[in-house]
Parts: structure tokens; sequence; C-alpha cells
């Protein structure tokens, strides 16, 4: 039964571009090296040009960075060194004014060990009021001094500390990040403050982080058996220890009720590193309403298991009575350019082909920037015509490639500091550089085959700044800045706009999508390296059709209207390799 996403301004988020803002990479407006809440304001326009629907603000509240702002000290402010409450109340009267929703980025599994009540739970007494809002447990051992269980966090290391009295604390992640007791009425009861606060400051809805962890059991005896991070073999029927428990959607049922007191009701959507057949759960109208599609993140440019993470996406909101999400790359993945431009071979766990490339400062595989181009074009088309909501990550729209070769000196991610050696990585700044704007204000460098300068940053920071940009930005950048892609017709970002000009004249509210004749696996191994080519194709209800070509062959169009192509067709009017085309039927 085909789904219908209705006109009703309060579904607005069912088929909405979200575009996704790191703040401190954004924009810097005061010169100090770090992107500001007025930063994302001073560009608002350029959002607004680019035709997105609503903005996603990740973290901005005061934190010390142990994990790039995902270290809340307060969850009702903003970052002094961001700006001020008053900032974020223009970003959001901005935002509004050009029609454009505000995301906030909330973080419900932990906090900051620099949180009021954390504070005050490292003062009390073990089995205290205080303590009971985090996860405190005795050791193991005679005297208590094994931590209660073997886990490593997600960054490396265990995931426990002791204090001083001898209990131990849980965090998945770093140390820096106590977990919050979800079994506690005043954790449950703050946190329903919180939505409440940002919604009354003008959010239109929330990203919600590690959506999938809030919920624990961890009085059982084989807590050993398991690891604390997602991956791909965990158990699909909730019955992990600290993932995907059942019990997590009695606490979004809750925050449901709080979204339904607003007109519109607010919006959710779940950070959730799920099974497939789990993601419905945290989709359903009663729940968050909407999950991110990670399959489709996850997968190599190749065109079976692209089909896949498509045909998973559609069923998954089916059956939650959601609509789908779709999402190329974020602040925690290797940029989809660098990883499309790279060999293409499927791994245990996603991307660990790019993640090594990084480690190893781009020097271990061959990066082809202008196939990883060529194919990030084919699938901004190829993901845009899809029903549902699409996330954009920032910079995405400039083409711009995962930074592989920032100086160890200069890593910020603790991922990259603090990993065992059998998990090391590098870490996730590549993809959270600071953004180039403008060309002509390019960092000095002392020798020509430099990759780092100082000096200059793109326009990133004012000319007067005061600080360097907080991470480096390479001399490649000049590239591929707003201003020079701006005034360049066939550059990515106009791509991007006129692919988000025409998504808006096209859509229609039925959800459903109709596989075509011309949507076939080649049957032989002319895709990316080896692997079965052929097409990706569909149409919506109102025949707009998106044909992708994984294959070396060129294939024939079918008949229709030529909208927009991702490339050049052949000579004779074919669609060439990695190549997408949308029609009017």
């Amino acid at each position: 039964m085909a789904q219908n996403a209705s006109s009703d301004p309060a579904l607005w988020w069912k088929q909405a571009v979200v575009y996704q803002v790191y703040p401190r990479s954004f924009k810097d407006s005061k010169g100090s090296g770090l992107g500001q809440i007025a930063g994302v304001t001073e560009k608002i326009d350029y959002l607004a040009k680019l035709g997105v629907d609503a903005i996603w603000l990740s973290p901005f509240y005061p934190s010390q960075l142990a994990d790039g702002g995902y270290d809340v000290d307060d969850y009702r402010n903003v970052d002094p060194k961001l700006g001020t409450m008053d900032d974020f109340d223009e970003l959001a009267k901005a935002a509004h004014e050009r029609n454009i929703k505000v995301v906030v980025d909330i973080v419900p599994n932990h906090s900051s060990n620099l949180h009021p009540w954390f504070q005050e739970a490292l003062k009390a007494a073990p089995g205290s009021p205080e303590r009971d809002r985090y996860i405190f447990r005795d050791g193991k051992g005679p005297n208590g001094d094994i931590p209660p269980s073997n886990w490593e966090n997600h960054f490396g290391g265990p995931a426990w500390t002791r204090v001083p009295d001898g209990q131990w604390y849980l965090h998945m992640f770093t140390k820096e990040q106590p977990d919050w007791n979800w079994n506690n009425p005043e954790v449950r009861e703050d946190f329903l403050t919180t939505l409440r606060f940002w919604l009354d400051h003008g959010a239109d809805g929330f990203r919600v982080d590690v959506a999938h962890g809030l919920a624990k059991d961890l009085d059982r005896d084989d807590l050993d058996n398991y690891v604390v991070w997602c991956t791909s073999d965990q158990p699909d029927d909730g019955s992990h220890p600290v993932i995907d428990r059942d019990e997590v959607h009695e606490i979004y049922h809750e925050w449901r009720k709080v979204f339904n007191e607003y007109d519109p009701p607010a919006f959710a959507v779940a950070e959730a590193w799920v099974q497939p057949n789990r993601q419905y759960l945290y989709a359903s109208p009663d729940d968050l309403g909407q999950i991110f599609n990670f399959e489709f993140a996850k997968k190599d440019w190749i065109r079976d298991a692209m089909h896949q993470a498509i045909e998973e996406g559609i069923e998954s909101a089916d059956r939650s009575g959601s609509s789908a999400t779709w999402v190329m790359s974020n602040h925690d993945v290797v940029r989809h350019t660098t990883r499309y431009g790279l060999p293409q071979v499927p791994t245990s766990e996603y991307h660990q082909l790019a993640k090594d490339w990084v480690l190893r400062d781009g020097t271990t595989y061959p990066l082809d920037k202008e196939l990883g181009t060529k194919r990030a074009r084919a699938a901004i088309l190829m993901e845009m015509a899809l029903p549902g909501s699409a996330y954009v990550y920032q910079g995405e729209e400039l083409s711009l490639f995962e930074v592989a070769d920032i100086p160890w000196d200069r890593v910020e991610d603790p991922s990259g500091h603090r990993t065992s050696q059998a998990a090391s990585t590098k870490g996730r700044d590549g993809c959270r550089v600071p953004l180039p704007w403008t060309a002509a204000d390019a960092p000095k460098l002392e020798h020509p085959d430099d990759e780092f300068g100082t000096g200059g940053s793109f326009g990133f920071s004012p000319a007067d700044a005061a600080e360097e940009p907080h991470l480096p930005q390479p001399a490649w950048y000049k590239d591929f800045a707003a201003d020079v892609e701006d005034a360049d017709p066939d550059s990515m970002l106009n791509l991007y706009r006129k692919v988000l000009e025409l998504r808006h004249k096209l859509q229609t509210t039925d959800l459903s999508i109709e596989w075509l004749p011309e949507d076939r696996s080649s049957g032989k191994p002319d895709g990316a390296n080896g692997f079965t080519g052929g097409t990706i194709a569909y149409k919506r209800a109102n025949g707009w059709a998106s044909i992708t070509n994984f294959g070396a062959d060129p294939v024939d169009l079918p008949a229709g209207e030529l909208l927009l192509t991702s490339g050049p067709l052949t000579e004779d009017g074919k669609l060439p390799q990695d190549t997408s085309a949308w029609i009017q039927l």
C-alpha cells in the first residue's frame, strides 16, 4: 500500500532536505578559530539559496570538547565560545524567515563529567540519590579493583572508570562522558524539561544522538560476552545489554507526548546504528518518528549493495508508517567523495578501507578524485529522487574530500588518540575541517609543496582573526571554495542547487516507488573494481524517474523529457557509467 506524505505543513519533515551544520567548522564570525552560532546566521542566505528545508545543528552546548561537543556540561545553554542564547534565538528567527526549520542535536546517552549532577555524584556516597542518576557499580574481586565488565569504550580503553571511594562508573564513550541512568525518574524528567526548553526557543525538532543506547540491563552475568559499540553482528531481538533494547522505546513514547504538546508537533530523528529489521521501532508515529537509514551510507559504490539499501530503507519506512531517510556523509564518517574514489572493497565493518587509508595519512590506496567526484554527482541525483528525507553534510555540496593528512599533533578527535592498537584509527577530524568560503584568503605556504600553511582561512574566519582555524585547511581547498564554485555553472555546488530546486518542483506526496524495466543487474563484472554492474532505475508516482548506470556499457534512457544529468551523455544519447539522469516519463 502506497504511503502518502500529505501536504499537511506539520509533516514538513517527511520529505525535507536537511543540512547538517557542524558549528565549530562552519563559519567563524569572531576570529577565534572556532565557528559560532552567529556564523551560521551570517551564512543563512547561502543555505536558503542552496534550497534546504532545515538545518540540523550539531552540539553547541558548553563542553570541554572531549568528544567534539558530544560531552555536554549544560543542556540548556550555548557554549560561550560559540555564542549566546540570544545568538541562537536570532538564528532561529533568521532561519524561519526563510522557511528553514531548525533541528537541535540532543545527547541523552551521556553527559560531560563536568555536568553539575555528575560533580554531585562524585561528592556523594555510594548508593546515594546523586549517584543513582548515573551508572555506578562496585568492582569485581576481593578489593573491587576489577571493572564490573571487560568492556572497552568506543574510543579504546576501558568503559569503566574508578572513583576514589572504589566504585566504578560506566562510559560507553570517553571517561569524560559518563552514561546516564535512564531508570532514574529525575533523569527522565530533566530531559523532558530540556526538550521543552529548546522547542520554546524556536527549535522545530531534534536529532537524537546514540538513540539506541539509553536503556541498559547490567543485572546479568553475561556482560563480558558483549561489546558496547555497534557491530554488523549485533543481536536483532533487543537482547543486547546496552544497545537497542526494547525498553528504550518507553522513553521515546514519553518524549512523543511532549512533542505533541506543540503545534505543529515537534520532529525527531534517531541516530540508531541498529539492524535493518529494528529500524521501524524508532520511526513509528508514537516514537521518535524517523530514523537514519545508515545502511545507505555504509554501502560502497556497488550496484547490488546500493539497491539492497534502498529496498531496505523503503521497507523499514513502510513498516513504521514514517518516511525513509537517505544520507551519504555526516560528521562521523569519511566523506563519500573520498570513499567513492577509493577502491570499492566491501569489508566486515563498513568503510574499513577508507578508515585505514585515513590512518596512514591517505598514502596506502590510490584515490581517484575525478572518479570520486563523478560518482558523487551521480549519487546525489539517485538519492534526491527517492521518497523521504535527504540529509546533506556541510561541505558535500562543495565536493570536499576527506583531509587525511592532518598532522597528528593537530588531531582533536579522541578516537585518534585513545584507540587500542588493534583498533587504531586517526579519527573523524578529516571530515570536520573548517569550510572554505573564499579562495583568495588562502593560508601562506612556507614551501610550494606544503599541504598546510598559516595566515589565511579561506574566509572561514575574519581577515583580522586572532587565531588560526581549529583544524588546518589544506592548500587544495582553494579549488573548492564556495565563491569559486558559485561562479562555475558546472560545479558541484550549482549541481546541488539545481537538484534541490528540481526536487521541490517535482516532489509528490506519494511515497511509493516503482522499479522500471531498465532496473537490472548487468550480470557481469563491469562495475566498480570488478563487481557486478547494471542500473538502478525507478520512478515516483508522478512519473519522475531516476536512472543511474553502474556498469561499463552505456544504457538507453526511457522515453520522456530529460530533466537533468549528473554528467554528459554519450554522443548517441546514452547514459554512461557512473552517471545519473532524471526524466519525466
